[in-house]
């Protein structure tokens, strides 16, 4: 039959013939006087409790709490506390996102057997609850909790061997949904009774009908009216047509039998029943009832018009599959650690909270970031195609942060993501990160405890340890397994561009290993550091007992690029329960790591790595934008990284194998660098010309490159440097036009050492 053949007439329900036990003549006919007489018997007990309740109260035997009616004291027995089961039910957690145009969006959903989004009745459409009324309990309006007259038909039809009926409630079908009893036995049936007649006398009808329309089961793990909505229709409850309506209240009397997408045609005849019905009931008229029958209604089954419209994008990432991304895992476990943190309750308790609490998450990625991020590392922009060893593949991860702490965009691993809260190399695998620890435990504790100066010269020669080389008797060498030169002298600005080892020890042997490492601690908050890295070869060339992560490195970083203010990483702007109250708000606020004229100095000092002439990394320099930065690499090469910023972003990346073995030229220079490039050119297309802000708390000057103090007239090799400005070196008083030439190699006017 064709929509039109259905709209021509009224459709009049399909008639279903009964099945009929045959029984003996006398014992049917005392089966069912039995039946009659326990239902009867069932009505007489609650009534005489009514009665005895009221005579007790009357003669003062009891007294009534509160001052309240016999009908009130008899609705206090079995009294079942509505909110409180709603509240212990599982509910599907949303995560939210701000798109490119600052629209607020559904970004993933969480939930464990019980896929629950809960609507308000003012939410749902008059028709939907007209829907489930004439479907399921018609004289809903009209009863207090119980229709005996369905009851009494539904147990003698069913006893005597007839198709089983109705006779439940919406009210009690509610108390078969939250409490699970739903055993065919008489106590059963007489304990669902008075907490039925007890609930109404509790809660509204209009309460009543909410709670169910939020409990009942669709099907395809829906539980609820507005999951099925948007799980069936791509829509939400609020946008329910009438005929979608009668659709999704048709699946709840069984479920499976009567999945749209499973069998149609028996949701149809129940759908088509069910509006016959609302005719019935003068809930519709029959045109009503013609245009839904002709309504062309469309399916999505597992497809949410978030997901459709991602369909119609072409921008949409080849990386979007069934899996959530690297970033909705990070705001997962940093939800469930905050709580557990925040609140008396173990981290498995916040799992819970997170996956079957029904709580709003807001999620402060940067979607277009992000995005820009997965697609480089699922192709391997800049990197071979495929990797020699397929068992043990190179590894990368990278971490994108705004100045303030706000966490862009993030990837913990290389390729494809292939689950769900997977192990990030990004936040979860510490790794050691060789040179490029330097400028955190090295020189910016040296100039903000104004122990060395940009221009402070040092011997590029180890220093003499338990553990030197037996043949130099000092350590550490620079890279290449170079010792240096005992009469050769190297600037800070000098020795961090080609990465030097030996000065970095001399300073941490100037400023103390206590020291150092309270700035990696207390300062820059580097979270996976043990007791055992308070020594040189961690702080000195950055060989840690486990090592640093990359979510660690880009927010040390970013104080040099903000002014010298450490911002604890965040990746959510809020968590809110399911009622709207708030759970979780990070606070935002910095806390001063080193002082701004440290910070401003430091700035200049790491741009020497980027634009030195003779660099051995990978170019570093994001197109069009001042850049500083720092690579680094770990032993037997290991690990290579690039931390570093642009006036936008800070950025840090890392690569590495999951077995450690050597990175080789096969790889490029520096593969964590090629990433570096890559992200941070991608995300600055199209940004406007920015430059750092700078405070006037440091300045530049002109320096003698022989004595390192600020030039004077008689100094013939000067260079550049910048220098807090209350720790000014003193005015070079040595120099006679001496034709010594310095021992460093930046000073000169042809190769500057701050470009």
């Amino acid at each position: 039959m064709t929509n039109s053949d259905r709209s021509s007439t009224s459709v009049q329900p399909k008639k279903k013939k009964k099945k009929v036990k045959k029984t003996g003549g006398v014992r049917g006919v005392f089966t069912l006087l039995f039946t009659i007489f326990l239902v009867l018997m069932m009505i007489g007990l609650l009534t005489a409790t009514s009665v005895a309740l009221t005579v007790f109260v009357d003669l003062g035997l009891i007294e009534s709490k509160n001052s309240k009616t016999v009908d009130q004291e008899v609705a206090s027995v079995d009294y079942l506390d509505l909110d409180m089961y709603l509240n212990n039910q599982e509910k599907t957690t949303i995560i939210y996102k701000y798109n490119a145009d600052g629209d607020l969006v559904e970004d993933t959903r969480l939930h464990g057997s019980e896929n629950r989004l809960i609507a308000s009745i003012g939410e749902i459409p008059k028709y939907t609850q007209q829907a489930v009324i004439a479907l399921e309990d018609e004289r809903f309006y009209d009863h207090r909790g119980v229709d005996w007259i369905g009851t009494i038909r539904s147990l003698v039809v069913d006893i005597v061997g007839g198709e089983l009926q109705g006779g439940s409630t919406i009210t009690q079908q509610l108390i078969k949904n939250l409490t699970g009893e739903n055993k065919r036995t008489v106590i059963r049936k007489y304990r669902e009774i008075k907490s039925a007649l007890a609930l109404e006398r509790h809660f509204t009808k209009s309460q009543i009908l909410e709670a169910y329309l939020n409990t009942i089961y669709l099907d395809q793990g829906c539980y609820g009216i507005k999951t099925g909505a948007e799980y069936y229709f791509g829509k939400d409850v609020s946008e329910l047509t009438l005929m979608e309506s009668a659709i999704l209240v048709s699946i709840t009397n069984a479920p499976r039998k009567f999945d749209p997408i499973i069998n149609p045609e028996n949701n149809r005849d129940r759908a088509e029943w069910c509006l016959t019905k609302m005719v019935e009931l003068g809930m519709i008229s029959e045109e009503e009832q013609r245009k839904a029958l002709d309504e062309d209604v469309q399916f999505v089954g597992k497809l949410t018009k978030k997901d459709k419209d991602a369909e119609d994008d072409s921008e949409v990432s080849e990386t979007t599959d069934e899996y959530q991304s690297w970033y909705t895992d990070l705001t997962i476990e940093t939800v469930i650690d905050d709580l557990a943190t925040t609140y008396p309750i173990t981290r498995d308790q916040a799992w819970r909270m997170v996956y079957f609490g029904g709580l709003q998450i807001y999620s402060a990625v940067d979607d277009e970031i992000q995005h820009k991020m997965e697609s480089i590392y699922y192709n391997r922009k800049g990197l071979p195609d495929e990797d020699p060893d397929d068992d043990n593949p190179l590894q990368a991860a990278g971490v994108v942060m705004d100045y303030e702490g706000r966490i862009l965009g993030i990837t913990g691993a290389l390729d494809k993501k292939i689950g769900n809260r997977l192990l990030s190399y990004a936040t979860d695998d510490p790794r050691n990160p060789g040179s490029s620890i330097k400028p955190l435990s090295c020189y910016a504790p040296a100039i903000d405890g104004k122990f060395f100066q940009w221009s402070s010269y040092l011997p590029n020669w180890g220093i003499e340890v338990p553990w030197a080389s037996a043949t130099y008797g000092v350590w550490p060498s620079n890279y290449g397994g170079n010792y240096g030169d005992p009469g050769d002298s190297r600037n800070l600005a000098e020795a961090i561009a080609p990465s030097l080892n030996t000065i970095p020890a001399r300073i941490i042997q100037r400023i103390g290993v206590n020291y150092s490492f309270s700035y990696l601690r207390d300062h820059f908050h580097l979270s996976s550091l043990l007791p055992a890295d308070e020594g040189y070869a961690a702080l000195a060339i950055g060989e840690f007992t486990d090592g640093v992560t990359p979510l660690d490195m880009c927010a040390a970083y970013a104080v040099f690029g903000n002014g010298g203010n450490y911002f604890k990483p965040y990746c959510y702007y809020e968590v809110l329960d399911a009622d709207g109250n708030v759970l979780l708000k990070p606070d935002h606020t910095g806390m001063k790591a080193i002082e701004e004229g440290t910070a401003d100095v430091m700035l200049p000092m790491l741009q020497c790595p980027v634009y030195w002439t003779s660099a051995t990394v990978y170019p570093l320099q994001v197109d069009d934008f001042t850049t500083y930065g720092k690579s680094g690499t770990s032993s037997k090469n290991y690990d290579k990284w690039v931390c570093g910023g642009t006036p936008y972003y800070v950025c840090a990346s890392w690569t590495g194998f999951k077995y450690n073995q050597e990175i080789t030229s096969y790889y490029g220079r520096n593969p964590a660098g090629t990433l570096f490039k890559e992200v941070m050119d991608s995300i600055h297309e199209d940004l406007p010309e920015k430059e750092f802000e700078r405070s006037s708390e440091a300045v530049a000057r002109t320096f003698c490159e022989l004595s390192g103090d600020l030039a004077s007239e008689s100094c013939a090799y000067t260079a550049t440097g910048w220098y807090r400005i209350d720790d000014l070196p003193d005015v070079c008083v040595s120099c006679r036009m001496s034709s010594e030439q310095p021992s460093g190699n930046s000073g000169s006017p042809d190769n500057p050492v701050f470009h």
